[in-house]
């Protein structure tokens, strides 16, 4: 079936009911707990790190209920929405405990996009679909992780697997993921790689910002540093159809890439290990559109669509698919769209005013519409056709 013009968001996230209940049984972070607001009224907020500032955030319906879900898809024409469960996922968890709950979650997700409406413009296919979680937290067992895969993988409305950066605890480089990456790349799924931890804290100073460090740049950095331990642990080359989708546009990795490239150049212990220029992966991976800015998804496009360029003759890892070698700089630009998609970051970072359409949705599509040389086939690609097709919806 041919991509169809949609908007599809494939950044929303949500706390299924079961998990928005453990929270709140919880006396520890992550927890949902209730307080006395300034205004004199009860609300709940939501913890999900060590010294958060402002003591945590509101969180409401908009969290949880699929309805709520809906109407914000509704009032900002989107479509499709592929919707994970947000941070901080089973990370605190036992191995025991995340494994049980992990298969709860899931089958709680399938049930959550199958039995939602379906897509009154287009036949078989549905509002709703979703990213599975698994129970990878330390101690656990690749018979736990791999029957996690297999169960998600059959579960006909969730296309993937979300991700956090620590892995089994030691990060995604490490050996013991290699029957995850093997399993997962099996099955077909996507992984969605999201951050959660950011980095060291103190690299924020001692003055008072709120969230704006850890979220503008901790979490985009942390993106950056676990996809290119990916990178150079050869992931990509053992697993040439391992599909990895970056949240907020893949953090700095495009803009060091060449860096990175030099880098690993220079440095005669790894310089030999990949099959491939480390600007070659770039084009292997996908990103999603969460810049809000032209410039930003351009550049990100650019990189991207050169990938082809950086591949070394007679390596026996699968190309990208994205050919740009003597191609001009529109025509790069162009190529690179094919692995961009449109997102929200929905429920987080909602309007001031109950009246107001989110900036999330609206500075985002703005940002796609005035990409420079980017056709308008491709920028209806990013924004719906690109998931379509990455995902396999309708099919």
């Amino acid at each position: 079936m041919s991509a169809p013009r949609l908007l599809v968001d494939v950044h929303t996230h949500v706390y299924l009911p079961r998990y928005a209940a453990f929270l709140r049984s919880r006396a520890s972070v992550p927890r949902i707990f209730t307080r006395t607001s300034p205004e004199g009224r009860q609300e709940e907020r939501l913890l999900i790190l060590d010294d958060e500032p402002s003591g945590g955030r509101p969180i409401g319906a908009q969290y949880w209920d699929r309805d709520e879900k809906l109407k914000f898809m509704d009032r900002h024409a989107i479509d499709v929405s592929v919707v994970s469960s947000a941070n901080p996922w089973l990370d605190f968890l036992p191995a025991s405990t995340a494994h049980k709950l992990a298969g709860e979650l899931n089958d709680d997700l399938e049930t959550y996009c199958s039995s939602g409406p379906a897509l009154a413009s287009l036949s078989g296919v549905k509002r709703l679909y979703g990213f599975g979680l698994l129970p990878l937290v330390p101690e656990a067992t690749t018979e736990a992780i791999v029957s996690t895969i297999e169960q998600i993988a059959k579960l006909p409305h969730l296309k993937g697997v979300i991700m956090g950066t620590r892995g089994l605890g030691r990060g995604l480089d490490d050996d013991a993921l290699e029957p995850v990456w093997a399993a997962i790349e099996k099955a077909g799924l996507v992984v969605f790689l999201h951050p959660h931890y950011g980095v060291d804290k103190n690299a924020w100073g001692e003055k008072e910002n709120g969230h704006v460090l850890p979220l503008a740049l901790g979490f985009p950095f942390e993106t950056t540093i676990a996809t290119t331990r990916l990178i150079l642990s050869g992931v990509f080359d053992r697993y040439p159809n391992l599909r990895l989708l970056l949240a907020h546009s893949g953090g700095a990795l495009p803009q060091l890439s060449s860096r990175l490239a030099s880098c690993i150049e220079h440095d005669p212990l790894v310089a030999s290990r990949l099959a491939h220029d480390a600007r070659f992966y770039l084009g292997k991976l996908y990103f999603d559109a969460v810049a809000y800015g032209s410039e930003e998804l351009g550049f990100v496009s650019d990189a991207i669509g050169r990938a082809d360029k950086y591949a070394r003759a007679g390596a026996s890892a699968a190309v990208s698919g994205v050919k740009a070698a003597g191609a001009d700089g529109g025509e790069q630009r162009r190529v690179g769209s094919r692995r961009m998609l449109f997102g929200t970051d929905h429920p987080f970072f909602p309007p001031l005013g109950a009246t107001e359409k989110w900036k999330s949705v609206v500075e985002n599509l703005e940002a796609i519409e005035g990409v420079w040389g980017w056709t308008e086939a491709e920028k209806d690609a990013v924004r719906g056709g690109n998931a379509f097709s990455l995902f396999g919806l309708g099919s």
